[in-house]
């Protein structure tokens, strides 16, 4: 078709991912969803292979997309990983796996396919992105860690590769009813009873977890996605999600620290 692009999705086999794929696919643009598992049931889509984390499957994958198409003119990094537990009950280990999915599977991916874009002259790299990008969420603070990197991450790259004809954005995603739910990863010592962050946790967590699944459909963040990637919209970062999570975001930019913080920890019950 006219106008038609090859996108690839990552972490496309569910939640924002699967609606984001399926409705560029709609659009008539040829997609091709990855995930690190097994392949999604009845597709309308071509569905790839790859573990964000590993290098070679990165660079197997870009190759591979580049020697049947001849080009990636958008690549949506949407893989993820959710951790919960209280800083002190992560260990490094749990740390770095997060780490590596958030923000250095979207590194890889990129640097894998922008050195076509820029032989092209043009591109579109979008990043999800969380409104725990912005907000420290307690006992969810290595994957606020992740999304906060990944926004600062994202912002100088726009400016890196904007002279070569190659669009980079932010999604932030507030509560989205999306499987995450069930895939939340839990730290080890977090679930251990003896934790002095054990009830807290559990309580807030639960909180998240309620607030997820009567969240806002994932067709909103894959249309905003799809408007990126067919140049309707070219800026930074957007914001979508619950209008009360949108306010807390942008509250959170005027809002005296300690006032913010206070308001924070009286939320989930965390005052002194």
């Amino acid at each position: 078709m006219p106008g038609s692009k090859v996108v690839l999705v990552t972490g496309a086999s569910s939640g924002i991912g699967r609606a984001t794929a399926d409705l560029l696919q709609a659009r008539g643009h040829h997609v091709i969803g990855t995930s690190r598992r097994e392949k999604p049931g009845e597709a309308p889509w071509t569905w790839a292979r790859l573990d964000v984390t590993e290098d070679a499957s990165v660079m197997a994958c870009i190759a591979g997309v580049l020697a049947a198409h001849g080009r990636i003119d958008a690549v949506v990094n949407n893989a993820g990983l959710v951790m919960a537990g209280a800083v002190e009950d992560t260990s490094i280990e749990e740390a770095r796996r997060s780490l590596e999915t958030n923000v250095l599977g979207a590194m890889r991916v990129a640097r894998a396919a922008l050195p076509a874009m820029r032989e092209r002259g043009s591109g579109t790299i979008v990043n999800m992105g969380s409104l725990a990008g912005r907000v420290g969420m307690p006992f969810q603070g290595i994957y606020s860690a992740s999304k906060f990197a990944l926004e600062g991450l994202t912002e100088a790259l726009a400016q890196e590769v904007a002279a070569f004809g190659i669009d980079v954005a932010l999604v932030a995603p507030g509560d989205t009813a999306t499987p995450v739910v069930d895939n939340r990863v839990r730290t080890v010592a977090s679930q251990d009873p003896a934790s002095p962050y054990a009830a807290a946790c559990v309580r807030v967590v639960a909180m998240y977890e309620k607030d997820e699944r009567a969240g806002v459909p994932p067709a909103g963040v894959a249309a905003m996605v799809t408007d990126l990637v067919e140049g309707r919209r070219r800026g930074p970062r957007y914001v979508v999600g619950p209008v009360g999570q949108r306010v807390l975001v942008a509250a959170r930019g005027v809002v005296p620290g300690g006032v913010f913080r206070w308001g924070m920890s009286r939320y989930f019950g965390l005052r002194r």
